[in-house]
């Protein structure tokens, strides 16, 4: 399997692979979720999951290891500080966002398991590339960036990246139809449907749950 996650800094031996499962405890409520860390070709990759947001295996953009000190997060502005327990079982730490910060313990409970980056069939030189869009979420401007690459291997990969929450990755499949163009994710269940017009933009809408917002995308 070919590592796909976001290169990460490991300062010592101890490496915390494995698949950890363990609650966020906010005022509020505790928040179940789990966090899956695994050596690839070198690499300390992960992913994380959070059943009540129906949240499954979001690349990790940030793991550091510093000994038995562990920092990682999906997003930069949310990141989740840790301590390996001295029998490597147990992770304990704070997850900091913004002036908050809360509580959270994980438990190893057996191997990671970090799925393939999904792909795509390639796309023609008018799709490939980098497409910027703003939509407008609840009054606020949200900023993402489409990247779809060509492999040699004939598949393509693709990605869309939030550039307002942390530069939070999302893995997408793209695929076309004539003029239509849809993409879809897995990870965070959303999709993409619309068209690429003759001057060189997708006009389309995105859609997760019930929430359906107009998008177009712009080199």
């Amino acid at each position: 399997m070919t590592s796909w996650f976001i290169a990460v800094t490991v300062a010592a031996a101890i490496a915390p692979t494995g698949h950890w499962e363990g609650t966020l405890d906010t005022p509020q409520a505790s928040m179940a979720f789990q966090i899956d860390l695994a050596q690839v070709d070198g690499t300390l990759t992960g992913a994380i999951s959070i059943p009540a947001q129906k949240v499954r295996g979001l690349p990790l953009t940030t793991v550091v290891v510093d000994g038995r000190s562990i920092t990682f997060g999906a997003r930069s502005d949310q990141l989740l500080a840790a301590t390996l327990a001295d029998d490597s079982k147990t992770l304990e730490g704070t997850f900091s966002m913004g002036t908050f910060s809360f509580p959270f313990t994980l438990t190893r409970t057996g191997e990671a398991s970090i799925a393939p980056r999904p792909t795509s069939a390639a796309v023609g030189a008018d799709l490939e590339g980098t497409w910027h869009a703003t939509a407008a979420d609840g009054g606020a401007d949200v900023h993402v960036d489409l990247t779809v690459t060509n492999r040699p291997d004939g598949t393509a990969i693709a990605t869309i990246v939030n550039l307002d929450e942390g530069g939070l990755q999302l893995p997408v499949v793209i695929s076309r139809d004539a003029s239509a163009v849809t993409i879809e994710s897995h990870v965070v269940e959303s999709s993409f449907s619309g068209r690429l017009t003759a001057n060189g933009e997708i006009v389309g809408t995105f859609r997760q749950d019930a929430a359906e917002v107009p998008l177009t995308f712009r080199r």
